[in-house]
């Protein structure tokens, strides 16, 4: 049998690294301004940290939106994007980024979507955000079989003994969902003490699956795994009496939070600063031409880590691309309001 034949570079003007907030705007003003842009993220989803981390924690300090929450903000800038059709690739790390002899970058994913872009803008926030594991030996020859990290489809978990770890609202979302189910044979909670950090709604519907037994709670901490036959059967928990016990299980759902890293990024050849990408702060262009770095991972004299701040530097580092890639539409510049062309880009008229 021959290997498959890998697909083609997806071939754009600029890509965008990180869909976060920032890297979500960058999408709409490079699309305004009549560039072709593709985002990728390592997360499974849009949002970045706002989604990751405080999904629904309210945010107070977005120009003309007196609160919303890191979802509602991502669904937001997500309406604003599409008129633009940006292609959104998730779940996939940037590993490589090459400069050609023709003055494109070649960006690798692994086994994921490969692309050539003519810009690159790195919106990567503090890193890519991934899942805190549970250091115990022998849980990692587990996962993805039986052993899972903040996954979002519950449904193959439905009926087998789940084990879910974590104190916050993405484990406690996940332990509801799954102790609600009619078929579910039980769901315990392992925390580290009996205090969880969510909403008032999710700890109601927390307690209430706890008084109707439909939710076991067991306080304390991994310290070894139990498998047979390559099947990962049982954990030893220690709790604060220094009781050490055994906890049978089919699936075991990890929501420990998640941590940053600067991962592939640092090997790219780029000029670094205390793990930043150091910008022009006219272009925000990096010490590469035609890269670009916006939003948490850059730094520069007076920078601040505000989202507001986060959409200035997009905003620049778009019209820094497209007048080097585009010298000849330099003009005036053009206002959504009043402006026939920047209204028919939006689909706002014919």
């Amino acid at each position: 049998m021959s290997a498959p034949v890998p697909a083609a570079p997806i071939d754009t003007d600029a890509l965008v690294i990180g869909a976060g907030p920032v890297g979500l705007f960058q999408a709409f003003q490079l699309g305004l301004l009549g560039l072709s842009v593709q985002v990728v993220d390592v997360l499974p989803q849009a949002g970045g940290q706002c989604v990751a981390l405080y999904a629904d924690k309210p945010i107070y300090d977005i120009p003309g939106v007196p609160v919303c929450t890191g979802r509602e903000l991502t669904e937001r800038l997500l309406r604003q994007t599409a008129p633009f059709q940006p292609g959104l690739h998730f779940g996939h790390e940037v590993q490589t980024l090459r400069p050609l002899d023709d003055g494109r970058f070649e960006i690798g994913t692994g086994a994921g979507p490969q692309f050539r872009a003519r810009s690159v803008v790195i919106a990567a926030g503090v890193g890519a955000f991934t899942p805190r594991r549970i250091k115990v030996a022998g849980l990692e020859a587990h996962e993805q079989r039986q052993v899972f990290h903040h996954p979002d489809d519950l449904t193959p978990f439905v009926g087998q003994r789940v084990l879910v770890v974590g104190g916050d609202e993405a484990a406690l979302q996940r332990a509801a969902a799954l102790a609600e189910h009619p078929r579910s044979p039980g769901v315990t909670l392992l925390h580290r003490r009996d205090q969880f950090s969510a909403e008032a709604e999710l700890l109601a519907r927390i307690a209430a699956l706890r008084t109707n037994g439909r939710l076991q709670v067991c306080i304390g901490q991994i310290t070894a795994a139990h498998a047979q036959s390559d099947r990962l059967e049982a954990v030893t928990v220690l709790n604060a009496q220094g009781v050490e016990a055994q906890q049978p299980l089919d699936v075991l759902i990890v929501c420990q939070g998640l941590s940053p890293r600067l991962g592939p990024l640092a090997d790219w050849g780029l000029a670094l600063e205390r793990k930043l990408l150091p910008v022009d702060v006219a272009t925000f262009e990096t010490a590469w031409p035609g890269v670009y770095a916006v939003g948490d991972i850059n730094t520069y004299p007076g920078k601040k880590k505000l989202i507001v701040c986060g959409f200035h530097e997009a905003t620049l580092a778009a019209h820094a691309a497209r007048d080097r890639l585009r010298p000849q539409e330099r003009g005036p510049l053009l206002y959504t309001t009043s402006s026939a062309l920047l209204q028919r880009r939006l689909g706002l008229t014919g």
